[in-house]
């Protein structure tokens, strides 16, 4: 069984000052000593404590699930109409609705049972066993028997099964890209640091779920399970998921649509009662007004439109795990990007030499003949010898420290030595120490002799340095000429590293270990950082025209951040914000402050999290793209997420709502592309049934007011809404773009599914087609049609007006007449063809008595079609005096 700590045996509280303190005082605050708990005391912690395991919430069960897809006020009066046709024996009535229903209800259950893996997936990084010090002797034990006070025992290759304070550090690195975001494996230190340092600068710490990279280390745990940074993450990961605007929209116009019917009917059943009709057949009307009036295929139009998005956006790299997200990212307003393998390639590359006589810029050119210079060619040899990176089956294939791999790269790219000669072991070497800052080999140069390669910090290497090398020869050390190519490296966010050398004499003997060396000739420096990917500054570009923000989000240092922004442009004329600063504003100061900024540097993912949910509470719809552990909260919390599918964790992919395969930030802009396209189709679709199910509505209401025999029975309606125009309205989502989908702003979040042109359209049309069949209607009444004769005249009146309906609804803005009649061959032929299935269920006997309807004479099928064109032209004069006004009124539209 698996052990779960109660609340009574929650992890100590959390001691923020662990960092600041010195180890022999965080020992003594945890009650242990260097050589470890003695095991008895190991046991009761853990019966105290419990386990060192992150707890998971319990899934929402099933018929909870499918009971809330009844809950939505449209498909309760579904129900009612339902429940209605049974009791008042039409059982043809009821079937028909209740299958709508069931329909309706497999579809939402299938969306919210999908699988809760976001949560799972940190399971991933927990680590089954560790090496701890117990009775002062070593003990392999599980990862989950870890308690507070246990001293453990870390080294390359190895994942931290807990938070730590470190009190040994031997050129220990650690990767926390997952948590900081930052590309760099990060050096660990035993010595204290200040109290306030942020979490990325607590170098004596170790946290759970990080890798080792290099080195080795003991550390005296702090936290496990929840009170761990790994564990707060995963309590902000099983919050609430962020609703997009579909789902809001959708489930606002359910509501009002659902009253709007339940008030009609209520006030047409009386007034029928009043009128003197029979109770019976007043409920029977009721059940028609109410399938009239409720836009039964809306769901399926929704999730058909949906789900083509879905699979326009997967040939284009972009996976969505939820079928609501492909119409967000149409709506987006704001993109809150992680840098660090997302707008960047989480790869650190040489972009920059620079030696006394020449300076190298690779930016973009990686042709550059950096070998021709004969100082930049011994920078670039003393780079790569000086370096513990493993090479595997190419020269892009190296694997190591970060730093070391890009110095390796960039010497075998530009062929400046060769893969043997790098190969070769050194006559002597010290490894990188962190303490020292600085590396240190000897080799064989080609003439024979001993060469003592260095690599390090600019100022330590200046230190031991006495001469500079120039092409004429050796020159006078010139510090101020080194610093000022540092500083301006630095502060364009390159991370430096300088190299040296001298040649030893032929009887000069070198002690081991190395001493510290002196006499160097400095070389030159070698700035590095992790670029942007290719075509991110476009993309980015595409989505300011669109109207879309684009925000950095890091745990990586201000300057480099900025530095990057720069490149992709950013805005960088404001200071970037940066936690230390987010933790000293409210949030209304903060609000003010993320409206002003584009960057945001050094944050946590408390803080990714807060500014998520402060750019929503300002009325954004805001998209997040991450990669790492510590993105999945916010991923989680936005309006959609976004993660790359390469690179990304397992953590990031299963919290993010959309994956890209390719890793790509320009992949989003082709997904918000197609999210507009797709919230178009579905808000052209729904235009269309609002439109003929409130013709319906106000038909049949003035219909039972005027007294006149029903005008349409129940299962009628249901044949119009399903067979006829919820064919066409499938279909009508299947439309494709009109073009300039992003030189337009965003939707406002104020306008709701339908825009306001669209509801005013929607009413005149409605108006004018309720008009319409009660003139039809009554007419034929009037003349001495039989009663069904005339339900079918009128029927077939109203199923024209929705087949030229469906035509005017292509677009938005152009004419009908400027779109291309085959552009939607889906909308074309299920037209069509629901003209022909209307005919044809006059013909057949069955069908007919089933339907209560009657053929029709040509000249009335000629008749209904000169009234189902009228609304066409509706329609078209509409637009034609929109555009006309747009033009008369337009003016310039700002810059943005």
């Amino acid at each position: 069984m698996t052990r779960r700590p109660t609340d009574a045996q929650a992890t100590p509280a959390p001691h923020r000052s662990w960092s600041a303190l010195s180890g022999d005082d965080v020992l003594q605050e945890l009650s242990s000593t260097p050589s470890g708990l003695r095991s008895g005391e190991a046991e009761d912690r853990l019966r105290q404590y419990g386990p060192n395991e992150l707890s998971f919430a319990t899934a929402t069960p099933w018929w909870l699930v499918l009971l809330r897809q009844f809950l939505s006020p449209v498909i309760g009066v579904l129900v009612v109409a339902a429940v209605i046709s049974a009791a008042t024996d039409h059982p043809v009535d009821a079937i028909a609705i209740s299958l709508i229903l069931a329909l309706n209800a497999a579809l939402g259950f299938w969306q919210e049972r999908k699988a809760e893996a976001d949560v799972r997936a940190l399971q991933s990084l927990s680590v089954d066993t560790c090496r701890v010090l117990r009775d002062a002797t070593e003990h392999v034990v599980s990862a989950a028997d870890v308690v507070p006070g246990d001293v453990v025992l870390v080294e390359s290759g190895e994942r931290i099964p807990a938070d730590m304070r470190l009190i040994e550090a031997n050129a220990l690195r650690l990767d926390e890209s997952m948590l900081t975001g930052e590309s760099v494996a990060a050096t660990k230190r035993s010595a204290a640091v200040p109290v306030d340092s942020p979490s990325g600068e607590r170098s004596n710490m170790a946290f759970s779920g990080t890798f080792v990279t290099s080195g080795r280390g003991v550390g005296v745990v702090t936290a496990t399970g929840a009170r761990t940074q790994l564990g707060e993450i995963n309590a902000l990961v099983q919050g609430p998921a962020g609703q997009g605007p579909l789902q809001m929209l959708t489930h606002k116009l359910e509501r009002r649509i659902g009253l709007i019917v339940l008030v009609a009917v209520t006030l047409v059943f009386i007034a029928g009662i009043l009128t003197g009709n029979d109770i019976a057949d007043m409920f029977r009307t009721a059940v028609a007004l109410a399938v009239a009036s409720i836009p039964e295929s809306l769901p399926i139009v929704l999730t058909v439109a949906m789900s083509v998005g879905v699979s326009r956006m997967a040939k284009r790299n972009a996976i969505l795990r939820t079928l609501p997200s492909v119409e967000t990212l149409g709506s987006t307003t704001v993109i809150a990007s992680d840098k660090t393998g997302t707008l960047t390639q989480n790869l650190l590359t040489v972009e920059r030499i620079w030696t006394p006589d020449a300076t190298v810029d690779l930016t973009g050119n990686r042709d550059a003949p950096a070998s021709d210079s004969p100082t930049v060619k011994a920078v670039l040899l003393t780079g790569a010898l000086t370096n513990e990176a493993a090479r595997g089956g190419s020269h892009s294939d190296l694997s190591g420290d970060a730093v070391d791999v890009a110095m390796a790269r960039i010497a075998l790219e530009f062929d400046v030595l060769d893969e043997e000669r790098r190969a070769e072991s050194p006559s002597a070497h010290m490894p990188y120490e962190p303490d020292l800052r600085y590396s240190q080999t000897v080799r064989m140069n080609e003439n024979g002799e001993r060469t003592l390669h260095v690599k390090g910090a600019a100022d330590t290497l200046l230190s031991m340095s006495d001469s500079l090398a120039r092409h004429s020869g050796l020159a006078d050390l010139d510090e101020e000429l080194v610093q000022d190519a540092n500083k301006r490296m630095a502060a364009d966010g390159l991370r430096v590293i300088a190299t040296a050398a001298r040649t030893l004499g032929p009887d000069e003997d070198l002690p081991s270990p190395l001493p510290t060396p002196s006499g160097l000739t400095f070389l030159g420096l070698q700035g590095m950082s992790d670029p942007p990917r290719a075509d991110v500054a476009s993309a980015i570009r595409a989505c300011q025209q669109a109207g879309i923000a684009v925000k950095m989000i890091t745990g990586d240092q201000p300057l480099t951040a900025t530095a990057i922004a720069k490149r992709l442009g950013l805005r960088t004329d404001v200071p970037p914000l940066t936690g230390a600063e987010m933790a000293d504003l409210d949030d209304d100061a903060l609000t003010q402050r993320l409206a002003e900024v584009s960057v945001a540097a050094r944050v946590t993912p408390q803080d990714k999290l807060r500014i998520v949910r402060l750019l929503q509470a300002a009325d954004h719809v805001v998209a997040v793209t991450g990669d790492g552990v510590n993105d999945a909260p916010a991923l989680k919390a936005a309006a959609i997420g976004v993660a790359m599918g390469r690179s990304g964790t397992d953590v990031a992919r299963e919290s993010a709502d959309l994956v890209l395969t390719d890793d790509n930030f320009v992949t989003i802009v082709h997904a918000v592309e197609q999210g507009r396209v797709t919230f178009a189709a579905i808000r052209k679709a729904t235009f269309f049934l609002l439109s003929t199910g409130a013709a319906a509505l106000l038909a049949m209401s003035v219909n039972v007011v005027l007294d006149q025999p029903l005008l349409f029975l129940p299962l009628q309606m249901l044949w119009i809404n399903i067979v006829t125009n919820g064919v066409q309205d499938i279909a009508l989502a299947l439309e494709a773009a009109e073009g300039e989908e992003l030189k337009r702003p965003p939707r406002a979040r104020s306008e709701g599914l339908l825009s306001r042109t669209l509801w005013y359209r929607a009413g005149i049309t409605a108006m004018w087609m309720a008009g319409a069949i009660l003139v039809v209607f009554t007419w034929a009444l009037e003349t001495g049609m039989p009663e069904v004769e005339a339900r079918t005249f009128a029927l077939t009146a109203f199923v024209a007006l929705n087949f030229f309906q469906i035509f005017s609804a292509r677009a938005q803005y152009r004419s009908l007449f400027q779109l291309n009649p085959l552009g939607n061959k889906p909308l074309l032929f299920t037209s069509v063809g629901a003209l022909l299935l209307h005919w044809g269920a006059m013909q057949w006997p069955v069908s007919a008595d089933a339907l209560g309807i009657t053929p029709l004479s040509p000249w009335q099928w000629a008749a209904c079609f000169a009234v189902g064109s009228s609304v066409l032209l509706i329609v078209e004069a509409e637009k034609f005096v929109r555009r006309w006004s747009h033009r008369r009124d337009r003016i310039p539209a700002p810059a943005r």
